[in-house]
């Protein structure tokens, strides 16, 4: 019979990043990765990569993990060399609408209250702080916090390339992205030089003794002998949850993104990361409308559109590769894999993005042919992660990181191993364990703001 330490299911990053801090950090050496699969595949690969830590409340606890995990990113990335390329380009949040405007602010100056940095407000008056605009690589010297820039003539000056309708432009600034694989393999490298193993395979059960995790046993009948469990699943951390005796309140969305070639260049190599606020209706011909009227299965998209779509360009300077990613379907789904796909998308993602990026509507129907691929948000219904014991003693989770999983993975990784190891916790541990859902107060305050927490900023 095997036997470790610490046996974790699931080597994507969460797993991965919990690996790391408990073999590297915490001195954990006797560390088992369990995956079916290669490393960093399953999920972990189809992100858009991207971090902030501009995050909305109740209380600071969003805000201190995201800041916590961009501090351990920022740190790796120097130890590193920057290996995963590690930018601070920003997330420019846009809009068009002047009637937007006291809300965008009221928004804007809540990330603040918590701990995100300072809000600087760009009005084109005399006495305006100075805007200081992000340079493409590299991610020190920069500010944090974020520019609310209100000038239209500013927001023509630095970003020639939107809309001129745009009124309104919030450059939130600890904010960018890197590449996914590189940290995780990074991160891995590091944890398998510590002691790490991988192991592929299929956990099939959690045994117990005394009231205690014992050990796992495998669908091909291998036993490894643990006192320690971790549910890093990712999508599967539901049933994998209950094979510790947890039922994780948890549930799943699919989530796209289209890869294609911006031959045009219509979204700039240096942009920051784009998103669209604005609701929409679609720019289509009279042709194509009277078409889409025609078909019950098509009618939907002559209808008002969510806003929330975004761009970035991938890779360096030489690439011509854009991100298109719109979630204008909430659709809760059992995880299956591959995902299914839906061959409208890259289309509609392409339109909804043309408000924005005039250049777009070039490659209306015409676009060179896209990369469609996606993966799954696992999330809680306030969206934020579980992180930290499971009622089996012995049993541990970390997941439901929905779409933040890369700019939390650092974070969520060390304060998974600070509860494993019996080490002091952050202040923000709380607000992310499973035990939340036992407070009645908590449960209150959930249920009386649960549309405020839909509108958590995640994209």
């Amino acid at each position: 019979m095997l036997s470790s330490d610490v046996v974790i299911c699931g080597a994507g990053i969460a797993g991965v990043s919990a690996a790391y801090h408990l073999a590297v950090r915490q001195g954990v050496t006797n560390v088992l990765l369990v995956d079916e699969g290669p490393p960093l595949s399953l999920t972990s690969d189809k992100s858009t990569e991207c971090y902030r830590n501009w995050w909305p409340g109740p209380g600071d606890a969003m805000v201190a993990l995201m800041n916590r995990s961009i501090d351990l990113l920022e740190e790796l990335a120097q130890q590193s060399g920057n290996v995963f390329h590690l930018n601070r380009r920003g997330y420019l949040y846009l809009t068009a609408n002047a009637k937007n405007i006291p809300a965008f602010l009221d928004a804007a100056r809540e990330p603040p209250r918590l701990g995100a940095g300072d809000l600087r407000i760009q009005r084109g008056e005399a006495g305006d702080p100075v805007y200081q605009p992000a340079p493409a690589e590299g991610f020190r010297d920069q500010p944090v916090g974020a520019d609310l820039l209100l000038d239209p003539s500013l927001i023509r000056k630095h970003f020639p390339y939107l809309s001129d309708q745009v009124v309104a432009a919030l450059h939130v600034r600890r904010a960018g992205w890197f590449s996914a694989q590189q940290l995780g393999m990074y991160l891995l490298e590091k944890a398998r030089a510590a002691g790490v193993q991988l192991l592929q395979g299929h956990i099939s059960q959690v045994h117990s003794a005394q009231d205690r995790v014992s050990g796992v046993q495998l669908a091909d009948g291998r036993q490894i002998s643990t006192r320690n469990f971790v549910n890093a699943a990712g999508p599967y951390l539901k049933p994998v949850g209950r094979l510790a005796v947890a039922d994780l309140p948890v549930f799943s969305e699919v989530h796209l993104k289209v890869a294609f070639r911006d031959i045009l260049g219509a979204v700039p190599r240096h942009a920051p990361l784009l998103i669209w606020t604005d609701p929409q209706f679609l720019p289509w011909s009279a042709e194509e409308r009277d078409l889409l009227a025609s078909e019950t299965d098509t009618r939907w998209l002559l209808e008002e559109m969510p806003g929330g779509a975004h761009t970035r360009p991938e890779g360096g300077a030489d690439s011509d590769i854009a991100l298109m990613l719109w979630e204008y379907h909430e659709r809760r789904v059992e995880p299956v894999f591959p995902p299914p796909l839906d061959e409208q998308y890259p289309e509609v993602a392409l339109r909804g993005l043309a408000h924005m990026l005039p250049a777009l509507r070039a490659y209306f129907g015409r676009a060179p042919r896209p990369v469609l691929d996606g993966g799954y948000y696992t999330r809680t219904r306030e969206n934020r992660p579980l992180i930290g014991p499971m009622p089996l003693p012995g049993a541990f989770v970390i997941g439901a990181l929905s779409g933040f999983g890369l700019m939390a993975a650092c974070g969520a990784g060390e304060l998974l191993a600070a509860h494993l190891t019996g080490q002091a916790l952050p202040a923000y541990a709380s607000a992310f364990s499973l035990q939340r859902y036992e407070d009645p107060e908590y449960v209150r305050l959930l249920d009386g703001l649960l549309d405020g927490w839909r509108a958590s900023g995640q994209l």
